[in-house]
């Protein structure tokens, strides 16, 4: 069952059960990949790592959202971007923790012959390619720059 049809079916339940927080995390995801699948230059539907690539842009916008709002003293606000950042996480693929990060990106970075700052790109794009959508672009631009610096 692909992820579309998957979000419908959990909508579905979410308005039998009267979820509304999951609710909305599910309708922002359905939103965003029929965004995905009509934008200029998609084929016929989209493909598994487009989706992942959408949900991680949700995941990030929440993520703001919700920085933004706490920081303004706005516990309302922050808890409805909070409980919609959940629901958007629960489809993502289980993410890295921080020490298979490191440990990955010191492979990369032997891999590559890095030894400075200088080599960080080379480092960033071959580990943005393997690591995609198993973690967070901000995590991995982190430890990169820990490692190399």
């Amino acid at each position: 069952m692909s992820l579309q049809q998957t979000i419908d079916q959990d909508i579905k339940s979410a308005m039998l059960s009267k979820d509304s927080a999951r609710l909305r995390g599910l309708r922002a995801i359905k939103a965003a990949l029929l965004l995905a699948k009509t934008e200029k230059g998609a084929e016929e539907g989209i493909t598994e790592e487009m989706e992942v690539k959408v949900l991680q842009k949700l995941v990030k916008q929440r993520k703001e959202s919700a920085d933004i709002y706490q920081a303004q003293n706005r516990p309302d606000l922050y808890q409805i971007e909070n409980e919609e950042l959940q629901v958007i996480e629960a489809y993502l693929p289980q993410q890295m923790d921080r020490e298979a990060i490191i440990s990955h990106i010191k492979d990369a970075i032997a891999r590559t012959g890095a030894a400075s700052m200088k080599d960080m790109g080379k480092v960033m794009g071959i580990v943005n390619k393997e690591l995609s959508g198993k973690a967070d672009g901000k995590t991995i631009s982190e430890v990169v720059k820990e490692l190399l610096g």
